[in-house]
């Protein structure tokens, strides 16, 4: 199998073309830059480059770019790097995959559970609705322009990614050592989460599980409140977690950014991947923050 990988130096990008090659899988890497490796293309979404020669036959195609939600205070410029980053490089995947002769089986590109805006404790499968808000509206364009591939394509919804090597954690640990952790704002808002290897297992699925079409919630089983979050991380670094965050002092600092990325409550569950017998490695929050960190 001859996998396309686009947004492959992030976190989960690396982590899936290790896994990708360890079972048997060609990964062709799409890089913004001059390659230095045999496995890399050159591609530019906004200028519309990318020999599509050097591809080859394709079987999957999987795109995991994007800006960065979390790099700062979100300005109108912010928001539409956000925004175009996303959109600009999904529509010329689309357009690339329509034209190969032969159609790769599918399209995973990947969403958040942001989609489902601020919904408190309700529960969130794949057939809930999406919510309001930047994000959401974000996820709802990003997913609509995938979805104009005429293959199967398939929405990775990723919660929270849990690993010390990149991510939402690896920007908490910092503080968390140095006991100036805890909640943000009440604490009572819902984190959606998931072990990195868990995410790298349910891309694979979503790859190769004919069944898989459409949103896919990839979180763990267990979401968790902020606060429970917190002072489970505490004890992971055996660190107090005494020194919350007050809500108006993130949105001083953030604005709109601290409302629906820090302080929206999404409580979504994996539906999908229960019904299709998915074993987590860590279904629970101790378990998981244990393996990322260690």
């Amino acid at each position: 199998m001859r996998v396309i990988l686009a947004g492959s130096s992030g976190l989960i990008g690396t982590a899936l073309a290790e896994c990708l090659r360890e079972n048997g899988r060609e990964v062709v890497r799409l890089v913004r830059r001059v390659p230095r490796a045999v496995d890399e293309v050159y591609w530019n979404a906004e200028m519309g480059e990318l020999d599509r020669a050097e591809l080859g036959v394709v079987d999957a195609v999987v795109h995991l770019g994007g800006s960065n939600i979390a790099a700062g205070r979100w300005s109108e410029k912010t928001k539409e790097q956000l925004r175009s980053s996303r959109l600009l490089s999904t529509a010329f995947l689309v357009e690339t995959i329509e034209q190969m002769a032969h159609k790769p089986r599918v399209f995973v590109c990947a969403s958040a559970v942001g989609i489902y805006g601020d919904r408190g404790d309700e529960l969130l499968d794949e057939q809930s609705a999406t919510g309001n808000g930047f994000l959401a509206e974000l996820g709802v364009e990003w997913e609509a322009a995938a979805a104009r591939a005429s293959t199967r394509v398939v929405h990775p919804r990723f919660g929270v990614v849990l690993s010390r090597e990149g991510g939402a954690l690896a920007k908490m640990l910092w503080p968390f050592k140095l006991g100036l952790g805890g909640r943000l704002g009440n604490g009572r808002q819902y984190m959606s989460w998931v072990g990195l290897k868990d995410a790298v297992a349910a891309l694979m699925l979503a790859i190769d599980d004919e069944r898989l079409c459409g949103a896919l919630n990839v979180v763990a089983p267990e979401p968790v409140s902020n606060a429970e979050f917190t002072r489970s991380l505490g004890l992971a670094l055996g660190r107090p977690t005494l020194i919350p965050v007050p809500a108006f002092a993130l949105r001083i600092a953030l604005g709109q950014m601290a409302d629906e990325a820090l302080l929206a409550s999404q409580r979504a569950i994996p539906e999908k991947l229960l019904d299709r017998g998915f074993s987590f490695a860590d279904p629970h929050i101790g378990d998981a923050l244990g393996r990322a960190l260690n």
